[in-house]
């Protein structure tokens, strides 16, 4: 599997972004100052709560089939590969991981068949999108912890995800639940979030290796990075963990896991989170940001030194 050193792009952009032109000057940004080769492109859906059963995919805080063939046809122009990601949030603010249903279904309450019934809707229109782009890659969701375990509605929903897409095709699960998927080998490509502690990145890099051996599966980081706040380089998960603002602190994170990538080539590619369309701060702001995005911080240089290294690597591989 070629490495895809991605940027996820537009995380939660309404309808008709694309529509201005922000967008394009940002995109060209990520790709000229990290040297990143591809984007992930989150086509988020929403719905109420963790136990809702109606999902508003088709709606003006969703990007629509124009929004992403735009932002497609622009990253083509600056030689980038594409990973569309079907994703819900919900409108409480509780994080998706927590949407859960009884076991045993009761007829009186909300339950797995109608979510999956939604979900899947929602999975293959934006899989119409990957295929009518020819995106090099499709990610059928992100980090449903509460969900993993339904086997058989994970694998029929991929059934139906590869009737309309003939790419391949992966499932992004949450930090430490590599072990605990039992349907890898229903996907093309096992990728999880890599919100990892520094000090524990070679522990879960070897933990992670031994999954992907057992399935037979190449891996990647769907999702990786790190605040820029004092204490997130051990907590990298939390949008809201860490004290004062350090890009030093990120930085320190982005150089640990990019060197332990280069010890662990049986990482094929990798998700760093995110990069801004419309929202992007001027590149002199980033030392007072204390958020995920690299743009003007040390950590950019991180990126675009490793998008160095893999390139260097990839083309020693093609000559061998």
């Amino acid at each position: 599997m070629e490495f895809l050193n991605a940027y996820t792009f537009g995380f939660c952009e309404k309808r008709g972004f694309t529509k201005g032109s922000a967008w394009k000057e940002s995109l060209r940004l990520m790709a000229e100052s990290t040297g990143c080769n591809a984007i992930i492109l989150p086509v988020c859906a929403w719905q109420a709560h963790t136990y809702s059963t109606v999902m508003d995919s088709d709606h003006p805080d969703v990007m629509d089939a124009e929004d992403v063939r735009a932002v497609c046809e622009h990253a083509r122009r600056l030689n980038l590969k594409v990973i569309l990601k079907a994703m819900v949030n919900c409108r409480d603010g509780y994080w998706r991981a927590y949407i859960r249903f009884f076991d045993t279904e009761v007829p009186t309450e909300p339950g797995w068949a109608e979510w999956f019934d939604a979900w899947t809707a929602h999975v293959c229109r934006v899989a119409r999108m990957a295929e009518e782009n020819r995106a090099e890659m499709f990610c059928v969701g992100c980090e449903m912890v509460g969900t993993d375990h339904r086997e058989k509605e994970w694998r029929k929903l991929i059934a139906e995800v590869r009737k309309i897409y003939h790419g391949p095709v992966s499932y992004n699960c949450d930090k430490f639940q590599e072990n605990n998927v039992r349907w890898w080998d229903a996907v093309d490509c096992i990728s999880s979030s890599g919100y990892y502690p520094l000090t524990e990145l070679r522990t879960h890099f070897e933990r992670i290796q031994a999954v992907a051996e057992a399935a037979g599966k190449p891996f990647m980081f769907m999702e990786c990075g790190c605040p820029s706040r004092t204490g997130s380089e051990q907590r990298p998960n939390d949008w809201n963990f860490g004290g004062a603002t350090s890009v030093e602190a990120q930085r320190a994170w982005y150089q640990a896991f990019t060197d332990m990538m280069g010890e662990y080539p049986f990482v094929r590619g990798t998700g760093w989170w995110d990069w801004p369309a419309t929202r992007l701060y001027p590149e002199f702001a980033g030392q007072d940001q204390n958020g995920y995005c690299t743009w003007g911080k040390p950590a950019n240089q991180v990126l675009a030194d490793f998008a160095g290294k893999i390139r260097r690597r990839e083309e020693k591989e093609s000559r061998a």
